[in-house]
């Protein structure tokens, strides 16, 4: 654990209430401020990644929450963290930092339950232009949530009663007197940077701080002057008066996401973003946060608090992929057309960015400025050959340093080829393994090399085939370099989840694409192969599965962590059938297509 402070931060004492908050002051004054409060047993220092990342846009203003850090504790204890005296502490610090304009609000664990309480008082309306919720709910909203379900008790209330119940045992523990005190001065305190690196695999960069034994003993009093007393006697009208922006980690081992449910009731408009991480987000994802964050500060920064959002703005926060994917950096290779094309239009309409790469050069322009008019936060167009390893590798570069890290990457391009094994030459066995197995080691060796070493996790989908568990008799050379991608993506699946990156491989099935009239076929002069192409692209299109479907299973497949994914009915049939009758797909598989 290191000492308390926040590198090239100007600090000063505010004074409220009988006890003196140290403040951490970052950017330039003149800038839209915002205030980063922390959470249980933290002290300001969990936010400093994000804070730096913010810096050069906005004055940035942390604090120690009473009891914590470098702030002094209240003398007795007991009475000293009420709510009530927490807003005052706030009020204290906007006053001293932006004293004629409102601030924008961010917390995380119990800074998030502070910001409610900032967020809804009355006597605070006008002083929060903006509130970010990451991790903490309402104890209003929350008293009021478990007396609606308790009145209730259908069957799936009583399991969200008791999941919620399990997940918040720690609750009851630090009501005990003298016990959670005792604990965190001693062993817990000890153990609980080594507990942090292992349970929520949090980098060990000096962060908890050598303050932490103490700030958590004092912060046990957050609990026992709040908890007990908003939940029997919850406000009724714990309304926003300032926009919300909700953002809720899926992997949350404290809090279940249906404590948000309805939440559209307390705060109008509400913007909802979900993240793949654990509790301690603004250690996890502070790229991320910080990017969500500024886009939701700069929304309403010159439109006042309590003004109604605009049409887009309330369109865009509808919707589990524009909550997931808005602001990520997501890659697509292959995205002239087809599948990659349809790929980059789903992302680009879930508000991501997009960086749209082919070696068809205008085919890729056309994708990106397509993608922008699809609602895209930013589209550009690369050209690269995914065979090319020197390429590859320049590519890679050029992205993160004019981009940064890619969040999403989908390994999506590929070619044809059909016909008999004993006519295919090692040139064209070269040729298909370059591209469909080689383009999709180079992406994720590149690319999933770049999330590691963030740190910060990502997800890369790769483009199999239903080839890849389905015998075909004329498909020996794509069959074997989709087969090789599908274990691929299942043996990296395993070795990158623990740094947070998850591995999926779509296996789409007959899709309407242009494969099929690019596809070579071997032993065949010239002519035939065009022949064979028309009745390939005939059969395609008679069949017509839209791209759009398999885009849509690409988004799904991200969202829910899916590790393989069939896409078409006929997909879906051949990996039930090589699973529990594989004798059958086998006899299948010898029957000659008709071409």
């Amino acid at each position: 654990m290191s000492e308390a402070g926040i590198e090239g931060a100007r600090e000063r004492r505010v004074v409220s209430g009988g006890v003196e908050l140290c403040v951490a002051e970052l950017g330039e004054a003149a800038q839209p401020t915002v205030v980063l409060v922390h959470g249980y047993p933290d002290s300001k220092e969990v936010w400093s990644e994000v804070a730096r990342r913010l810096a050069g846009r906005f004055h940035v203003v942390l604090y120690d929450v009473r009891g914590h850090g470098r702030s002094t504790a209240p003398m007795p204890l007991r009475g000293g963290f009420t709510l009530e005296k927490l807003t005052e502490d706030f009020l204290a610090v906007a006053d001293a930092v932006s004293p004629g304009a409102p601030v924008h609000l961010v917390g995380h664990d119990w800074g998030s339950v502070q910001g409610w309480e900032f967020a809804t008082a009355r006597r605070t309306e006008g002083r929060v232009a903006s509130f970010t919720s990451i991790s903490g709910p309402s104890l209003d909203h929350l008293g009021l949530w478990l007396r609606r379900r308790a009145a209730r008790p259908t069957p799936r209330a009583v399991a969200q009663l008791l999941g919620q119940g399990r997940r918040s045992w720690y609750v009851s523990a630090l009501h005990l007197p003298v016990l959670p005190e005792a604990a965190w001065r001693g062993p817990l305190g000890r153990r609980w940077p080594a507990l942090l690196e292992r349970l929520e695999r949090l980098p060990a960069d000096g962060y908890p701080t050598s303050s932490l034994p103490r700030d958590a003993a004092h912060g046990a009093w957050l609990y026992r002057d709040n908890v007990r007393p908003r939940l029997r006697r919850p406000r009724r009208d714990a309304y926003a008066h300032a926009p919300v922006q909700l953002i809720t980690p899926t992997g949350d081992p404290y809090l279940s996401e249906h404590l948000y449910d309805g939440l559209e009731q307390w705060a109008p408009g509400l913007v909802r973003r979900t993240l793949r991480a654990k509790h301690w987000v603004p250690r996890h994802r502070p790229d991320q946060l910080a990017a969500w964050i500024g886009e939701f500060v700069l929304t309403h920064q010159d439109r006042g608090p309590g003004a109604a959002r605009p049409a887009a703005v309330a369109r865009e926060a509808q919707g589990a992929y524009a909550q997931r994917f808005a602001g990520q950096l997501v890659l697509v290779t292959g995205a002239a057309g087809g599948i990659g094309r349809a790929t980059a239009f789903a992302f680009a309409e879930a508000g991501a960015r997009v960086i749209v790469v082919d070696r068809d050069a205008e085919g890729a322009a056309r994708t990106a400025e397509l993608a922008r008019l699809s609602g895209a936060a930013g589209a550009w167009a690369e050209c690269a050959d995914v065979s090319d390893e020197p390429a590859m590798e320049k590519l890679a570069a050029r992205v993160a340093a004019e981009y940064g890290v890619v969040d999403i990457l989908v390994n999506n391009a590929g070619i044809g080829l059909g016909g008999s094994f004993l006519d295919t030459s090692p040139e064209d066995w070269r040729r298909v393994l370059d591209v469909n197995l080689w383009g999709v080691i180079h992406g994720c060796r590149l690319f999933g090399r770049q999330m590691a070493e963030r740190g910060q996790g990502g997800h890369i989908v790769n483009i199999a085939s239903a080839a890849a568990f389905q015998p075909v008799r004329t498909l020996s050379a794509y069959g074997a370099s989709k087969a090789a991608v599908l274990m691929l993506s299942q043996t990296l699946r395993a070795e990158l989840a623990g740094r947070g990156i998850g591995v999926s491989a779509i296996c789409p099935g007959v899709v309407n694409t242009g494969i099929a009239g690019s596809a070579r076929y071997v032993g065949v002069p010239e002519e035939e192969q065009r022949r064979l192409r028309k009745r390939a692209v005939r059969a395609y299109r008679l069949r017509n599965y839209p791209p759009e479907k398999v885009a849509d299973a690409v988004l799904r497949t991200v969202l829910r962590d899916r590790a393989v994914v069939p896409v078409t009915p006929e997909a879906h049939g051949a990996l039930l059938l090589s699973r529990f009758a594989p004798r059958l797909l086998r006899a299948l598989s010898r029957i000659e297509p008709r071409l």
